[in-house]
């Protein structure tokens, strides 16, 4: 497919064959042959030996729950990666696995097997082209030519290694491709060793050069990094690993009912199709609009039968969509100072921030059956926006949500009954703590029906950090940002008390919109792209501000957006209440200054959260295991009233000892069961209530603690 323009490839310097019936002579299969084990002999070194100097892998986890043993290369050609892992699969299926690498690895376009010869230990040779997506509009896709070579070792250890085939080894080569950029492979691969209890014990090495020359000078990090080649690459394989082994060892219908292949097959689309409307690729049917006199945006347009089969825009009752183009509005900016995780769970949380209704209710509407008319003044503002959550990976570093937007008018009929939009939403990348990973917010709308063949149109937000430097951080960033944007611009309320933030953080962040839209309308959804896209920009520009500013430093104090006290001075308020009615500590480590005991609650492993004083309590604040057992965020957490994560003996039991809690100052509840925002049934071992108050001794909230809690 990718490939299919080539007819040919050059064997040596004289002989010249089909790919499809390739007759290859014994010199020619000898040469293969001796690259093949020469490829075998380096990966080795590499993987066991010391020919390549490595150190470990920064911010790395160590103990039971790490992913493995991990390092980078140090004073070596190019960027190199090696990781160390315990799987529980055999070492052919992991193999298996591992070969197919658009499945696992977000950044591969294709891989296309050219041709398989065997070897005469029973081994197998494979000629490769593969294709990488670029990261950003701001520098080409990638592409190699490669050798793969699978054997079996004398000690029973599985092998599968690769390398580039160039010019100079006199083997066969590949004509360059327009718009890619060749890079290296340096001798790489998989080592796989069977465990006699069963499992395998896998050796991973990635080893190349991106040709960081041919992208601009600020990006070159991205390509001159090993720890960002282990981030998207190595340790990308062993998740994938693990997280097919724990399918397979516990095969439960996860996700509304879906299996986990379907789960993971969504994932894979929206990232796929993201990159691919990113990319803009000719072969895929995509061409460039001329610009407006301004060369900050990019306008693809896309009128390919095959990208509108993709897209199957077509629906049970056999009406086809009236949409038959799609348009990608995309840009890149450079963002200082400016935690990727930090912004992006910004945008995920406050999405009435940057986004535009009308544009949502056009983007839902355009992909379904009916005419649907261009956005212009809103009809209806944001009605409130849930966040489902549907599933996440074994190390929760990637997690896909249902997104409901409600009440959201697109037409002047929908003034009178708003309906509600969704979206399917993949976020990844929000680990502050991280080094090198890009934090990914990709969405689609979906139908309410949600079938899994649903025609997906993904657009988002990238952003890549271009250093390796790490900023601390805590949980009240985000929940203090929305009052600072409330207040104008950041830089004029910021406090002297503080500084910056040390050093200098840079990240590229990169936008791309898609629309699907009737041909004859492409100037007018054109230019709406063009303005929606400039104005997520300025959007973006003061969210970044304000996150940058020296009062939104980790030692600052704003207040919450809700109303509620700064997020510091609430966690003091709940530790010196639990004190004061129970007796004892809350908090079993010494915590000194009020960042410090913030940051103990929110990893406090019991679920902690808080509820309003009124006629119907609405929940203001939970810890993380509080918002892991409701199943929720800290924004879709605001929408949830106290009586609905009880059933009914619960309810009647906590209408029996409310009085007890506002008179005495708590109470203590017996074991139950409760349910989760998704209405999962949780059982905790028991519960305690207590009233939190204020420094004026003044009742603020009710804090309840759910004590060794799970799902049932």
């Amino acid at each position: 497919m990718v490939v299919g323009s080539f007819s040919f490839i050059v064997l040596c310097d004289h002989f010249v064959v089909c790919i499809c019936g390739l007759e290859i002579d014994a010199c020619i299969l000898f040469r293969l042959l001796s690259i093949a084990e020469e490829t075998l002999a380096e990966f080795l070194s590499k993987a066991t030996g010391t020919a390549v100097e490595w150190v470990q892998m920064p911010g790395m986890k160590p103990g039971p729950d790490s992913i493995g043993i991990v390092a980078i290369s140090h004073g070596c050609p190019g960027v190199a990666a090696r990781a160390c892992g315990l799987v529980g699969l055999e070492p052919t299926r992991i193999a298996e696995l591992l070969k197919d690498r658009p499945s696992w690895f977000r950044d591969c376009r294709a891989v296309d097997v050219l041709n398989v010869l065997p070897t005469a230990n029973g081994g197998t040779i494979e000629l490769l082209y593969m294709q990488l997506y670029a990261p950003t509009t701001l520098a080409p896709a990638r592409d190699f030519w490669l050798l793969r070579y699978t054997s079996v070792l004398e000690d029973g250890s599985l092998v599968v290694c690769e390398r580039s085939l160039k010019n100079t080894q006199n083997g066969p080569s590949m004509p360059v491709v327009q718009h890619f950029v060749r890079a290296e492979m340096f001798p790489s691969g998989y080592l796989i060793r069977p465990c006699e209890g069963g499992g395998s014990i896998i050796h991973i090495v990635d080893h190349m050069d991106l040709e960081p020359w041919s992208v601009p000078e600020v990006l070159r990090p991205l390509y001159e990094s090993s720890t960002v080649l282990a981030q998207k690459t190595t340790m990308a394989a062993l998740r994938q690993l693990r997280q097919i082994a724990q399918e397979v060892s516990q095969p439960n219908v996860t996700g509304w009912g879906r299996r986990p292949a379907a789960i993971r097959a969504l994932s894979q689309r929206l990232s796929r199709g993201f990159n691919e409307a990113l990319n803009g690729f000719t072969d895929e049917g995509w061409s460039m609009m001329g610009n407006d006199g301004m060369d900050d945006v990019t306008i693809l347009v896309n009128t390919s039968p095959d990208k509108l089969m993709g897209l199957n825009l077509s629906f049970p009752n056999g009406f086809p969509s009236v949409s038959n183009a799609v348009l990608c509005a995309k840009a890149s900016m450079l963002l200082q100072n400016v935690p990727p995780a930090i912004l992006l769970c910004f945008l995920r949380e406050h999405r009435s921030e940057w986004a535009d209704s009308s544009i949502d209710a056009y983007s839902a509407a355009a992909v379904k059956v009916g005419p649907c008319s261009l956005p212009g003044s809103r009809v209806g503002g944001f009605g409130g926006q849930v966040i489902l959550p549907l599933a996440h990976t074994i190390e929760h570093e990637e997690f896909l949500e249902v997104i409901k937007l409600e009440g959201i008018a697109h037409s002047p009929e929908d003034a009178i009954i708003p309906r509600d939009v969704f979206l399917l939403q993949l976020c990844s990348g929000m680990d502050e703590n991280a080094v090198g990973t890009c934090a990914e917010l990709i969405f689609a709308p979906i139908d309410a029906s949600f079938a899994d063949d649903a025609p997906l149109l993904p657009s988002g937000f990238r952003i890549i950090p271009l250093d390796s430097g790490k900023e601390a951080s805590s949980p009240n960033r985000t929940l203090d940002l929305a009052s600072a944007l409330e207040i104008g611009p950041a830089g004029n309320k910021a406090s002297n008390d503080h500084s910056a933030n040390s050093g200098c953080m840079r990240s590229v962040m990169t936008i791309a919109f898609e629309f699907a839209f009737e041909s004859h309308m492409q100037e007018h959804v054109a230019s709406m792209a063009r303005q929606y896209v400039r104005s997520i920009i300025s959007s973006v520009q003061r969210v970044a501000l304000a996150l940058s500013s020296p009062h939104l430093s980790s030692h600052a104090g704003l207040r919450t957006p809700l109303g509620t006290p700064e997020a510091q001075t609430l966690a003091r308020w709940i530790c010196q209440s639990y004190r004061l009615y129970m007796s004892v500590e809350l908090l079993k480590s010494s915590c000194e200054g009020s960042e410090s005991i913030l940051k103990t609650l929110w990893q406090h492993s019991d679920a902690i959260m808080c509820c309003s004083l009124k006629a119907l309590p609405l929940f203001t604040f939970a810890n993380q295991a509080g918002l892991d057992m409701l199943e929720t965020t800290l924004v879709a957490l605001q929408d949830i009233t106290l009586e609905k994560i009880f059933d009914d003996h619960g309810r009647k039991t906590l209408c029996t000892e409310f009085p007890q809690i506002m008179q005495q100052g708590f109470a203590c509840l017996q074991g139950g069961i409760c349910l989760s925002s998704m209405g999962r049934p949780v059982s905790y071992e028991r519960a305690i209530a207590w009233k939190v108050l204020n420094e004026e001794e003044n009742a603020h909230c009710i804090c309840f603690m759910f004590i060794n809690w799970s799902f049932v």
